[in-house]
């Protein structure tokens, strides 16, 4: 065993994030003589990390999605188990895509490796699949909860579980320089400006990409200059600026925590796919809309299997309906470009909307230790044997 190897696995941009974060975490805690190797995509590789092979091999949702790809995740799975079997780390680190990650552990299992395992984001038994809290004892030795409510669930089914808060906390979302951002992009003062974020995996892109350009074409129709700003990721930023090259608005596809957060302060409101991102708008303080298609197969099995009226983020944690959700049928232009006109023009919504986005942040556990900092301190302890 490679005594101060962490291996860290992540399965799409998101836990990418997550996973960037933690490694900044261990590296601070834990000295510079904390070695990582992995999967992970351009977060985790600013911090230091090879990756094994590009993340957009394993950033795919949807059992319509996820079918014609099963060969090479599959490829990519025993490559994985090969490559930790033969590093011999001092700890195994998966963070989130619990699909993925329960048959990493069964094979890892399989082949004898017995380096703790630890998971970072538990599988929202919650929200949908209650039964998957079963799936973790004896697969996980430790799970790290990013929402307070979540330990005590693993916890009954005899998984040892810690709620570490979530991350985006401390991305610097709200520390972005709108003027700055505005002005390397000669972007007007005064227009306005609004921040478009399609989604990470193409399958997500692929069907919203369509939609948010012409929710925009309707929206400048009211409101002449109007302007956007595509924040993207490395796993799909050649589809998002082929595509937004073409709409009917000024565009521009960025990338990077700087332009992003940028865009986000230079932004008068958002349309959004849904996931982090939303958490990350609601830190900057952006009104934001969120719109959601997925392949009719999985939509249809989506409705049947989730047990809750909301799936955004903020609106979870606040526990009402603070953001809109228009999903599937609904995810149309006729019904997106209403409701981003209104947080661009009415002020009594967009005060609403951040006084609820300030409420969820609240919930998410804002204030206090770094969530990174907590989940590091965690690991190492796993490691040392505490």
């Amino acid at each position: 065993m490679t005594s101060r190897l962490v291996y860290l696995v992540a399965g799409e941009p998101s836990g990418d994030f997550l996973g960037a974060r933690l490694m900044a975490g261990l590296r601070a805690l834990g000295g510079a003589d904390i070695e990582f190797a992995g999967v992970g995509g351009e977060a985790m590789r600013d911090e230091g990390l090879a990756s094994l092979f590009p993340l957009a091999d394993l950033a795919v949702m949807g059992l319509a999605e996820v079918l014609p790809r099963i060969p090479r995740i599959l490829r990519r799975l025993d490559q994985t188990v090969a490559d930790i079997a033969a590093r011999r780390p001092a700890a195994i680190v998966t963070i989130d895509s619990w699909g993925f990650n329960r048959r990493l552990a069964d094979r890892l299992k399989a082949a004898g490796v017995t380096a703790p395992r630890i998971h970072c984001v538990a599988p929202m038994v919650w929200a949908w699949r209650a039964r998957r809290v079963h799936e973790l004892p004896g697969r996980v030795d430790l799970l790290l909860c990013l929402l307070p409510n979540e330990p005590a669930l693993f916890e009954a089914a005899g998984v040892r579980a810690l709620h570490v808060g979530h991350p985006v906390l401390e991305s610097g979302a709200d520390r972005g320089d709108g003027p700055a951002f505005r002005a390397r992009h000669a972007i007007p003062p005064g227009a306005t400006l609004v921040s478009v974020l399609p989604g990470s995996r193409r399958s997500e892109t692929a069907r919203l990409l369509p939609v948010f350009g012409a929710t925009l074409a309707r929206l400048a129709e009211s409101h002449p200059g109007l302007r956007a700003a595509v924040p993207t990721v490395e796993t799909v930023a050649g589809e998002v600026a082929a595509q937004v090259a073409r709409w009917p608005v000024p565009t521009i596809a960025v990338r990077g925590a700087a332009e992003r957060y940028g865009a986000f302060a230079a932004s008068r409101a958002a349309l959004a796919a849904s996931g982090t991102v939303t958490l990350e708008l609601a830190l900057a303080g952006v009104p934001m809309v969120v719109g959601y298609r997925m392949n009719p197969l999985t939509g249809l099995l989506a409705r049947r299997l989730i047990k809750l009226d909301a799936i955004s983020l903020p609106n979870l944690l606040a526990g009402r309906a603070v953001v809109p959700e228009l999903l599937l049928g609904d995810c149309v232009p006729e019904r997106l470009a209403p409701a981003l006109a209104r947080l661009l023009d009415d002020e009594t919504a967009r005060s609403a909307q951040r006084a609820g986005l300030d409420q969820a942040l609240t919930r998410l556990g804002r204030g206090g230790e770094a969530p990174s900092r907590r989940a590091a301190r965690a690991i190492l302890g796993v490691i040392e044997g505490r």
